[in-house]
């Protein structure tokens, strides 16, 4: 019974919105002051392939080796207390440069989240040519992983916080040696 109750229900609502439509469009501007159809956007190209520059190797001494150490060089000297190099915009120590003190840690673990992007480009290879292991089960996790860490270093920077970053700094050691154990400390490597 209650069924048949909510047909007419559902005619009614059907024709209401029936009859809307039609006045609509029978109230719409016809001829020459109807709104144009947008043009049809061309059809895309398909995207390029990612080219990789770098081998997985030169991508971890690069960005990921350099923007860690500046964080774990923040468990030991408060990145507030760092003074400026003589001349900054050529300073090799983050900290010191023009964009030092704790900026300089928030960039590192910025570094550090995005290069994980980089983990996992199609393409890449690993140092002994093979292609690094993207496909396998685990790769995911483990970047993630990564990830991870840099986004307890970008808290702990944004904090301005040494305690934190002693956090952070173990999370990365842990994040990379996860992988390391796994990837890189076997023979051959990246299989």
């Amino acid at each position: 019974m209650r069924f048949r109750k909510a047909i007419p229900a559902v005619l009614l609502l059907t024709a209401t919105a029936a009859f809307f439509v039609a006045r609509s469009e029978a109230q719409a501007p016809k001829g020459k002051d109807a709104p144009k159809a947008p043009a049809k956007a061309a059809p895309k190209a398909p995207a390029a392939p990612a080219v990789t520059q770098a081998n997985l190797g030169q991508l971890m001494k690069g960005i990921m080796y350099i923007n860690a150490n500046v964080i774990f060089a923040a468990q030991g000297t408060d990145p507030a207390k760092v003074a400026p190099a003589k001349d900054p915009s050529v300073s090799t120590d983050a900290l010191s440069s023009t964009y030092g003190k704790w900026e300089a840690v928030e960039n590192s673990s910025l570094a550090i989240i995005e290069g994980a992007n980089l983990l996992s480009t199609p393409g890449r290879k690993c140092a002994n040519g093979r292609p690094v292991p993207i496909a396998n089960a685990d790769w995911a996790g483990l970047v993630q992983g990564v990830k991870q860490a840099g986004m307890v270093a970008l808290k702990a920077a944004q904090a301005k916080d040494q305690d934190k970053i002693l956090d952070a700094a173990d999370a990365i050691t842990t994040a990379c040696a996860n992988c390391h154990d796994k990837y890189r400390e076997k023979t051959p490597r990246c299989m």
